[in-house]
């Protein structure tokens, strides 16, 4: 990202935001990573932030509050509907895509079990995001 605001993913598997962090740090993405485990504890999380991140990278099926409820309440919030969201998910479901673009993300991508195909993903991602004109 061509920016220092945080970004933050919300990833119940402790496994899979391993994998993230790594990949980022391959492709020496050096902005700080906020992690939450839920769309519950990431409501919270980003209500507490003095510098909103400058993306969310959400997992769908979590426990609490799942993604598509947290996106639902997100983006219906004047503070936080302008922060780009990248569903990063396992779910291929026709059913999730449809409810998750309703909702106004940035993109949805199934998360790709080979992790170099992962890196190459988050690649794409960040080099999407640092060409993108993001408001302040």
């Amino acid at each position: 990202m061509n920016n220092n605001k945080p970004i933050m993913l919300v990833e119940d598997d402790l496994i899979d935001s391993m994998t993230v962090k790594r990949a980022l740090k391959d492709i020496k993405i050096t902005n700080q990573l906020i992690t939450t485990e839920n769309g519950e504890d990431a409501l919270e999380k980003l209500q507490s932030l003095e510098i909103l991140p400058c993306i969310i990278l959400l997992d769908l099926n979590m426990p609490k509050m799942g993604g598509l409820e947290f996106l639902s309440i997100i983006k219906q919030d004047n503070r936080y509907k302008s922060i780009p969201v990248i569903v990063l998910t396992t779910s291929k479901q026709e059913k999730d895509k449809i409810e998750s673009y309703k909702h106004s993300i940035a993109g949805y991508i199934a998360k790709p079990v080979d992790y170099m195909q992962f890196v190459e993903a988050l690649r794409v991602i960040d080099l999407y995001w640092t060409l993108s004109e993001l408001p302040n």
